[in-house]
């Protein structure tokens, strides 16, 4: 135990993504709701930017303040589409997209599913001339790849599986193609966000990754069931083509498939928590 804490002290001290930040509080002096949140994103103004050397889409660590508090935000503008995309390790993507709105996209279905909670607020703002993706800054101290350096385990590991758990679900709903250990970030409490989806909603109707479906939240698996494709497009329709949509749901009937058949095999109580 020593020595978990002299490292993660260092880590703290070291990392920069400790962007420790004070919650903001509303007039009744609680903690922001998300529709607050998302008003505050949208209207606030921006006194300040930087842009990020991290990630492939360098996204502006953007500072806002609505006359009454300040906070910090994430924006993201990508929004790159091509036929065919060949990479530096020689794979080609065809029907290739990076873009924003994917982020907006994802976090519309997390809200859909009741799984919003691990995610950034995110909202679509135009900043600077550009249209694009602005999420609520995390209090975070490192993300997964330093964890995993550093060799530093969670506290509470049945807590952390959990939340890993509904993460790998979701991933393999959106179909992430860049989903990375940095796009997984860690909070003071050991809670877990998941981050940047400008890669996700490829046209796929199978899973990328099925093996990654372990155990799944036993609401978030009522509701994949209830998820209503009707609904779906609607609420994505200016973030997601039908074709992504009909995607999205193809996979949502893979999942559900799938888990179905390790209830059978294993039982509910060993799937489902």
């Amino acid at each position: 135990m020593k020595n978990f804490d002299i490292h993660f002290r260092r880590l703290v001290l070291a990392t920069v993504l400790c962007l420790i930040s004070v919650p903001l509080l509303n007039a009744s002096g609680e903690e922001l709701t998300k529709e607050q949140m998302k008003q505050f994103l949208l209207s606030a103004k921006v006194t300040k930017s930087t842009q990020s050397k991290k990630g492939i889409t360098n996204p502006w660590h953007l500072t806002l303040n609505d006359g009454a508090a300040t906070h910090d935000g994430s924006f993201q503008s990508v929004d790159e589409h091509k036929a065919r995309m060949e990479f530096g390790d020689g794979h080609v993507e065809l029907d290739f997209a990076d873009s924003y709105k994917y982020n907006i996209a994802a976090y519309t279905l997390a809200e859909m599913l009741g799984v919003e909670d691990m995610m950034p607020v995110y909202v679509e703002r135009k900043w600077n001339g550009r249209s694009g993706s602005l999420s609520w800054w995390l209090p975070v101290k490192m993300d997964e790849g330093e964890r995993l350096k550093q060799k530093i385990s969670a506290p509470d590991a049945d807590r952390w599986n959990k939340q890993m758990y509904r993460i790998r679900v979701f991933d393999e709903l959106v179909y992430d193609t860049d989903a990375n250990l940095t796009n997984v970030l860690i909070g003071e409490d050991w809670k877990i966000w998941r981050v940047d989806f400008s890669r996700s909603f490829r046209l796929f109707k199978d899973l990328k990754n099925p093996k990654n479906l372990v155990q799944c939240d036993r609401q978030l698996f009522a509701n994949l069931k209830a998820l209503d494709s009707n609904e779906v497009m609607q609420k994505t329709k200016s973030y997601l083509t039908r074709v992504e949509a009909q995607a999205v749901m193809a996979r949502r009937d893979k999942i559900v498939a799938y888990f179905g058949k390790l209830i059978s095999e294993q039982g509910e109580s060993k799937v489902l928590y």
